[in-house]
């Protein structure tokens, strides 16, 4: 039976295998032994600048990167891909991806070239068998994605996953699909989550305090985050008109949901970057902090 380097210098070379190869890998990875428990991050990554400015929010990713267990690969669920279904990269070498405008070209000029786990993706997609999910070879790695990691792991040096969020899917739904995506933990992978619980782009605004519902909300979820009370958390319109400012628009509310969904009872969770950024963008972030 082909090795997973085999099959992945297949890829490399050859640009693609046979399906019938890498079902020949399948579950083998995520049926080795179980490692101890890897943490995970939710990152409130905020404007796309922190990923080149010396600033209070990339400092403190920057000494997570340096502190927490190295991972043998990082599977990112990022506000930046919304997709039809939900899909996982599967290409040995993602692009990174300019996702937004009117920014200097110093930005634009980021490379992030982490490889990525072409026999990886393909064991995720073998192992969740309750969801369909999909292998993509044409995403990349959104800024959600590298804006953060580069950060986290400057020598881009270790593989990159991402798994998109499925639009047609309930915030319930997402939950569940993290409860399974758990496992990964398991088996030396970093899950990191990567919006803003608060993301209200269009009450934005340079100088001066955050607005009463971006604060009420930011504590509302904090409290809920620490009672882990995610049913309350999934259906956040419910919550109140304070979340629906916070929360105009889903997708970088979504992620926070998947690593409260691939938490352990065996975590302590922290909270970190802890304030309102910019009026309306809550920069809070979580750390679950694995066990042995």
């Amino acid at each position: 039976m082909p090795t997973r380097r085999t099959i992945l210098t297949s890829i490399t070379t050859f640009g693609a295998v046979a399906m019938s190869d890498l079902s020949a890998l399948a579950s083998a990875f995520l049926n080795a032994p179980s490692t101890p428990l890897m943490p995970a991050l939710f990152i409130g990554h905020g404007n796309p600048m922190h990923a080149i400015t010396k600033n209070p929010f990339a400092s403190t990713w920057e000494r997570y990167g340096r502190n927490l267990p190295r991972p043998k690969a990082v599977l990112c669920i990022s506000a930046h891909w919304e997709t039809t279904g939900t899909k996982i990269t599967a290409m040995p070498a993602p692009r990174t991806i300019h996702d937004f405008g009117g920014f200097p070209q110093e930005l634009f000029d980021v490379k992030y070239p982490a490889p990525g786990d072409p026999s990886l993706a393909s064991n995720i997609v073998s192992k969740i068998t309750k969801y369909t999910i999909e292998l993509d070879h044409t995403w990349g790695l959104d800024h959600g994605a590298w804006s953060v990691l580069r950060r986290m792991y400057p020598k881009a040096d270790i593989p990159v996953l991402q798994l998109s969020l499925d639009m047609n899917m309930s915030p319930q739904q997402h939950v569940r699909l993290a409860n399974d995506v758990a496992i990964l933990r398991r088996r030396g992978i970093l899950i990191v989550g990567s919006g803003n619980i608060v993301h209200n782009l269009g009450r934005m605004r340079w100088e001066g305090p955050a607005y009463d519902w971006a604060t009420e909300f930011d504590l509302t979820s904090k409290r809920l985050i620490e009672q882990r009370d995610i049913a309350k958390l999934a259906a956040y319109e419910t919550l109140g008109t304070a979340a629906r400012m916070a929360i105009p628009t889903r997708e970088h509310y979504l992620p926070m949901l998947y690593i409260m969904g691939v938490a352990d009872s065996k975590d302590d969770l922290t909270f970190f970057n802890e304030s309102i950024d910019l009026g309306s963008v809550s920069m809070r972030s979580i750390l679950l902090s694995g066990a042995s």
